[in-house]
């Protein structure tokens, strides 16, 4: 599949997700979520009730993300915040209470369902210093040096050229910057017809990092200070169903994969003095 193609399935796939959630379903990829209200264990319980409590309804049920960027990077008042692939907004409105008046969040996403999702979110939610851009995270519609933290929520693996992605939020950094994303990030060596289809589980389309080629990308890009810390590590028990029903002898590929896809927060920093 070209790169192309790939982005416009995955408009289409986030579209179809944003337009679910505007008719009062659910945003998971097959349209059905699990038993607890989560799609699927890699979308569930990433958010705390008070989190919850902070935005729209509309903005949890959207959220396809694998973490929580917002609880785990340090977000400070004053500061302008950036989320690359903000979907329905929950990320970017959450930001935007951290950093406060003084401060500014933008949500980047490709999709126009999304967007119109994420800005009736933020209208519900009553935040102001909030704005949402159409355009890709390969190309940030934003100047040189403006943001002082970038957020991701299971994003940047859809991309199909992550070194751009990384370098554009390099530039858009200020000095001293830092790189605060959640992302799905797989350890060792995965068979790849196996690798394809549980990443198709793990998020609709994905294009997950080896953890070390993470690190390689973020230091090629110009990042210091780079890390990443396992949030989620997923058992092959979490995706029996899916993937027998893929047509997939589970216990016969359960050594191969288990435990090596996880969902980690990356963190990296700009060099230069904070701003």
């Amino acid at each position: 599949m070209s790169e192309q193609n790939i982005r416009e399935v995955v408009k289409q796939k986030y579209g179809a997700a944003a337009l679910r959630v505007q008719d009062g379903g659910s945003s998971c990829c097959g349209g059905s979520p699990a038993v607890g209200g989560g799609c699927d264990p890699i979308t569930s319980n990433l958010y705390s009730t008070q989190q919850g409590g902070e935005v729209p309804d509309e903005a949890l049920q959207a959220s396809l993300g694998c973490g929580n960027p917002t609880a785990l990077a340090q977000l400070h008042p004053g500061e302008t915040v950036l989320d690359l692939g903000s979907g329905g907004g929950i990320d970017v409105l959450l930001s935007a209470r951290r950093v406060g008046p003084a401060g500014k969040a933008y949500g980047l996403d490709m999709t126009d369902e999304m967007l119109a999702l994420a800005r009736a979110n933020q209208r519900k939610a009553g935040v102001e210093n909030v704005e949402f851009l159409k355009g890709e995270i390969e190309n940030i519609p934003l100047p040189d040096n403006s943001v002082d933290v970038i957020i991701s929520n299971c994003v940047i693996n859809l991309s199909t050229d992550k070194d751009r992605v990384l370098r554009e939020a390099f530039r858009v950094l200020k000095p001293g910057g830092r790189f605060a994303v959640s992302d799905v990030v797989v350890t060792g060596e995965i068979p790849a017809a196996i690798r394809k289809r549980v990443e198709l589980w793990i998020g609709c389309i994905a294009g997950a990092l080896r953890n070390t080629d993470y690190e390689a990308k973020l230091a090629a890009a110009g990042f210091e200070d780079i890390d990443l810390e396992p949030t989620r590590i997923y058992k092959v028990e979490d995706a029996r169903q899916f993937l027998a029903g893929q047509g997939i002898d589970v216990d016969t590929i359960a050594p191969q994969v288990d435990g090596k896809f996880m969902s980690a927060f990356v963190r990296a920093r700009k060099p230069g003095a904070e701003s």
